[in-house]
């Protein structure tokens, strides 16, 4: 099985995620999203195959997405293409779907 995963390697959740991904034995292509960020069309495609919204998507923990509260999911999408920081990590993406990995937990419904 082939899996993608949108990771950033400081994060302990993206990195549980991988292992969990490792260990079913999934090929998994890695994308180290904020040096490869996804362009505003691969996000939307992302929320949309996974059922969620930019919004659900988004890492309000950053400084910059407070400024998001009332935005559209228009706007939501632009800030995270501008600043990928703002994308809540991992995505994971199989041929059975798309998952947030958080917890990680969640990825296993699509392997």
């Amino acid at each position: 099985m082939k899996a993608t995963i949108y990771h950033n390697p400081r994060c302990s959740k993206s990195r549980e995620t991988l292992a969990l991904l490792q260990d079913a034995g999934a090929d998994v292509t890695v994308i180290e999203y904020l040096k490869t960020p996804p362009t505003r069309e691969d996000l939307k495609r992302l929320y949309t195959k996974a059922g969620m919204t930019p919004r659900e998507g988004l890492r309000t923990a950053e400084d910059g997405a407070k400024m998001l509260k009332t935005a559209s999911d228009d706007a939501i999408l632009d800030a995270m293409v501008a600043d990928p920081i703002l994308i809540e990590r991992p995505l994971v993406e199989t041929e059975k779907g798309v998952r947030l990995g958080r917890p990680p937990e969640k990825v296993r419904k699509i392997l």
